[in-house]
């Protein structure tokens, strides 16, 4: 069965194989179920709901994912995205989370239809990759601005806005510590890396009595308090098509950035350097977004941490399936998952944020017209404490620069009619 499934000796794999590196891209990715809960719970969310949205979410996504395009990549909440539907939809722009996860869905939606309707190449190929770089690295400018405040080592300051926290404090102390231990794990090349330190300092917290001790296993808590609660209603409202567009936006170019990243590093594109059933592969991103958003949690998307997998001999669906059994697993341990404080979390939202940063490499910084709209989309993201405003700021700038600069041939339909629409929003929002 599983050879007729994923075509094992096709692609030159064994069940062993495939079973060690789904193993592998679970330990790296694992922090998800910690995390996530932990972000969405700020936003007024059930924490042990959106635990056991956040497993079974990806779960679902790792086994369409594996059965349907028969891909080792694995998905799960993404990073980013819950950052946004917290702090910016339902923070900043005071929507319920109802209202959030509708948006969520009709996101997902919108994305199934792209990758159906087969224009998903188009869309990608409208938006410049220098506001793609600009937009991951203001992504990860703005989660390590959240741990570093929710760790209390970046405070309020009446007269500068921000300012530098007490670094002595025990929460501070624990989170610089986690970070540390992170990097110093990657470095040795550990791959459960994040989930050792996030696991680590809770430990000491316990031991210092700043945690209680609640159990490790347990039957999952309930999901009523999340399941099916979108409010798709409130979606209508037209202020919403901007966070609609943000949530794909975001999702898609982090999909596709994962897809081709992943199957470069294990071989799987064709001669012309192109995936191999990509449609059906974004189909499973797309249903997986939808599921989590029915089930009650923020945007599932395709993890890069996949590649780990990929480098360990995962080759097909196999190790995503497997990965996806692993989440189901891992529903058990919903007492473990609530007791992570905040600060152990918060250096892995600094290491995710040097990753996402790394972006700005394959930025021209030679040339003004492309480097200064990823520095705007980058510093208004953090700034102003929202991904939406970043995103519609790096438009804005870039077609302005291109159009005050001569370098018409530079932009495309696709830019101009966003910016257009971004400018209309700030007027009359």
């Amino acid at each position: 069965m599983l050879e007729k499934l994923f075509k094992l000796k096709e692609h030159q794999t064994s069940l062993k194989q495939e079973v060690l590196a789904g193993i592998t891209t679970f330990l790296t990715m694992a922090y998800i179920i910690f995390v996530n809960p932990s972000m969405l719970a700020n936003a007024g969310m059930d924490q042990g709901a959106v635990f056991v949205a956040t497993c079974l979410a990806a779960a679902v996504g790792c086994l369409v994912m594996g059965l349907l395009a028969n891909y080792p990549i694995a998905l799960a909440p993404g990073m980013g995205l819950n950052a946004f539907f917290t702090y910016t939809v339902v923070g900043d722009m005071g929507y319920s989370w109802e209202t959030a996860l509708g948006a969520v869905f009709l996101s997902g939606c919108c994305f199934l239809i792209l990758s159906l309707v087969r224009i998903r190449e188009w869309v990608v190929n409208s938006i410049p990759m220098s506001l793609r770089m600009g937009i991951a690295a203001g992504i990860g400018l703005f989660l390590a601005l959240i741990g570093l405040r929710g760790a209390g080592i970046v405070v309020d300051n009446p007269a500068t806005l921000v300012g530098l926290g007490d670094l002595t404090s025990f929460h501070a102390v624990m989170a610089i510590l986690g970070f540390l231990l992170i990097i110093a794990f990657v470095h040795r090349g550990y791959k459960a890396a994040v989930i050792m330190s996030i696991l680590a300092v809770t430990i000491l917290g316990l031991l210092f009595g700043d945690v209680k001790y609640s159990g490790i296993v347990s039957m999952p808590p309930s999901i009523a308090p999340t399941f099916m609660k979108m409010d798709l209603a409130g979606v209508l409202d037209v202020s919403m098509i901007s966070i609609v567009f943000a949530f794909l936006f975001v999702d898609l170019f982090d999909t596709s950035g994962t897809l081709v990243a992943v199957a470069h590093r294990g071989g799987f594109l064709d001669q012309n350097g192109r995936l191999p059933r990509l449609n059906r592969a974004l189909t499973a991103d797309s249903l997986a977004t939808i599921a989590g958003a029915a089930l009650g949690t923020s945007t599932t998307t395709s993890y890069i941490e996949s590649t780990a997998g990929v480098c360990a001999g995962g080759r097909t669906g196999l190790t995503a399936v497997v990965v996806g059994l692993l989440f189901i697993a891992a529903l058990f341990i919903s007492p473990l998952a609530g007791m992570v404080p905040a600060y152990a979390t918060a250096g892995t939202l600094f290491y995710v944020a040097i990753l996402m940063t790394s972006s700005l490499l394959h930025v021209e910084w030679e040339d003004l017209t492309e480097a200064a709209p990823v520095v705007v989309a980058a510093l208004i993201m953090p700034f102003t404490y929202s991904i939406a405003n970043g995103i519609a700021c790096g438009f804005i700038t870039y077609a302005a620069i291109k159009v005050l600069c001569g370098r018409f041939k530079d932009l495309n339909v696709g830019v101009v009619v966003l910016a257009l629409l971004f400018i209309a929003k700030f007027i009359w929002a």
